[in-house]
């Protein structure tokens, strides 16, 4: 059962504790609010400032666990603040682990702060959970996919649209390193899991994932520099480092270019220029 009293106590605390750089706003000039705005907040949970505001003032219908799972990643709440906000709302808790897409607050606060950088922060199996706009603005929004599609893994070898982001000469490396980091997580995650669901789907599908899958290799990784063909600024070589979270298994990546090297300019051609949606989607999800 909602405790509604509860809840809108909890949300205007924690909306009261954050302030504008926390979570990666302009403070701005003459803010009084102690911490954030209910419309700041609503616009970063991706809901109406109405409905957040009668939640605040104990109103308004009982809220989904979609909706709380949107309300606790736009607070930047811990996993435990996470929970107790699902069970002020009259809701199970979601599972922690590799399957949750809940991002830490930590990782969230650096993520906020790669305003200039290409970054993306994905799970253990490549679905993207954030972008940075340069980061849209280099790969297309691969937040938008839905179902297996969601991973690159996958699309990799069931859509050519997105192999065409990537130099062609490095197209059979990135199909090794997919297929032997898919096999790692068959191995630890076991049967009937989303990585042994993958893995059934791509050898289904895909002939080139077969053969390369039967050559049993593991531990295939990247060059230092990822090599990427863009349709409006061409090729570009960036480093790619990376950040792991081991608690949710995300990873946070950071793409970056050598100052004053031709791909430095042409990330800040793409930050002014932008290039949204220059990948189709083309690959089933299901």
């Amino acid at each position: 059962m909602i405790d509604r009293a509860g809840l809108a106590e909890f949300l205007r605390r924690r909306r009261e504790s954050l302030q504008p750089e926390d979570v990666g706003l302009p403070r701005g000039q003459r803010r009084r609010t102690a911490g954030l705005r209910r419309e700041e907040v609503a616009t970063l949970c991706h809901i109406s400032a109405d409905y957040y505001s009668r939640l605040e003032r104990e109103r308004g219908p009982h809220p989904s666990e979609q909706m709380i799972a949107s309300i606790a990643q736009g607070l930047h709440l811990s996993l435990d603040e996470r929970d107790h906000l699902f069970r002020l709302a009259g809701h199970n808790p979601p599972a922690r682990g590799a399957t949750s897409e809940h991002i830490s607050p930590g990782m969230l606060r650096i993520f906020d702060r790669l305003t200039d950088t290409p970054a993306e922060i994905v799970t253990e199996l490549g679905e993207t959970l954030r972008q940075t706009p340069l980061g849209v603005a280099l790969t297309g929004d691969t937040t938008r996919y839905t179902g297996p599609a969601r991973s690159i893994g996958y699309r990799w070898f069931t859509d050519p649209a997105t192999r065409a982001l990537y130099h062609p000469d490095d197209h059979a490396l990135h199909s090794r390193v997919f297929a032997s980091g898919l096999r790692a997580m068959v191995t630890l995650r076991g049967p009937g899991s989303r990585a042994a669901h993958l893995m059934e789907l791509l050898l289904a599908r895909s002939e080139e994932f077969r053969a390369i899958w039967n050559k049993h290799e593991i531990g295939i990784h990247y060059n230092s520099v990822k090599r990427y063909m863009h349709p409006e600024v061409g090729a570009l070589e960036l480093t790619c480092q990376t950040l792991l979270d081991p608690e949710q298994s995300h990873i946070l990546l950071v793409y970056t270019a050598v100052p004053g090297s031709e791909s430095h300019e042409k990330l800040q051609l793409l930050s002014v220029i932008g290039s949204p949606n220059i990948i189709p989607q083309t690959a089933p999800n299901a």
